[in-house]
């Protein structure tokens, strides 16, 4: 059965100027066209960042092929919005879509000088940069002169899950990984102790790194 909406995703009615009314991250959220009732169908997206390292707050439909997306907040600062990495999935093929990152904070970009957002799928796994020619950042007044990253994309594969980043994720548990595998080797000039927990109860590492 396909997703329904979710319950933090905002209600059809909500101010889309509004970025103030972003929650949680969407988790399987599906965007049906304003006053659709029928079943839904293939090309009706389906929105999610309920993972390691997923931020999308919010998700307005402006057109049949146009989107706003609302990134969530650094966590006890509501000033910085930069990071987004969601998936999407129950596409159709050859569905062109144009997703608009519509409340970034940084008055400067990388975006400006060609770099691109990152996108993968469940059949090509690798992440690969978007075309620079498919990617534009600008300040947009529809959106409290907010800086908005606006991109192109064409699914092709109806089967496939696609994932789309501001750059590669590297996540807490990759991270985590990769200090194990430094602590196996017993090298004398690397040691690792457990400093405190963060709120969300997760290990804070101290490192101490020594000439060998």
């Amino acid at each position: 059965k396909m997703a329904e909406r979710s319950q933090t995703a905002p209600e059809a009615g909500n101010d889309m100027g509004n970025d103030d009314a972003i929650g949680g991250n969407v988790s399987k959220y599906m965007v049906l066209p304003a006053g659709y009732c029928g079943q839904p169908r293939k090309g009706h997206l389906i929105f999610d960042a309920c993972f390691e390292s997923g931020n999308l707050g919010r998700v307005d439909q402006v057109s049949e092929f146009e989107y706003d997306l609302f990134i969530r907040p650094d966590t006890c600062n509501p000033r910085f919005r930069v990071w987004f990495n969601f998936t999407v999935e129950n596409v159709k093929e050859s569905q062109r879509v144009i997703f608009n990152i519509v409340n970034f904070s940084k008055t400067k970009s990388l975006y400006r000088d060609g770099m691109a957002p990152m996108v993968k799928s469940t059949s090509r796994p690798k992440w690969q940069r978007l075309p620079p020619k498919n990617v534009y950042y600008y300040r947009c007044p529809d959106h409290r002169k907010n800086y908005v990253m606006s991109f192109a994309f064409c699914f092709d594969r109806e089967e496939d899950i696609y994932q789309f980043a501001y750059c590669y994720p590297y996540t807490y548990t990759r991270f985590q990984h990769y200090l194990d595998s430094l602590q196996k080797r017993n090298m004398d000039y690397f040691f690792r102790e457990q400093l405190g927990q963060s709120v969300q109860q997760r290990q804070l590492d101290l490192l101490t790194i020594t000439s060998p």
